[in-house]
């Protein structure tokens, strides 16, 4: 299943995410950000289970800013999750 969000205080725009039933990652794609970093990221997490990701990814900060791009994509991840079911 495939999810679209908006990523708040980054310079990534959006994050698109496809999730297998069984919580596996299929692909990560974000919009915007640093792209090489990001592809980066996207490849390691392809196979991982979303909720290992979270636990690896979530309060990241990036510089002076309460956030960052892998944290957006740890709550986006949750954010999946929850439509998932």
């Amino acid at each position: 299943m495939t999810f679209t969000y908006p990523n708040q205080g980054t310079c990534s725009k959006m994050t698109r995410i496809e999730l297998n039933e069984d919580h596996t990652i299929e692909s990560i794609q974000v919009v915007g950000g640093c792209n090489g970093n990001l592809k980066g990221i996207a490849s390691l997490l392809k196979g991982m289970k979303a909720e290992d990701a979270i636990a690896r990814m979530e309060g990241t900060t990036c510089g002076p800013r309460p956030t960052s791009c892998p944290d957006q994509i740890a709550k986006n991840l949750r954010k999946a999750l929850a439509e998932l079911g």
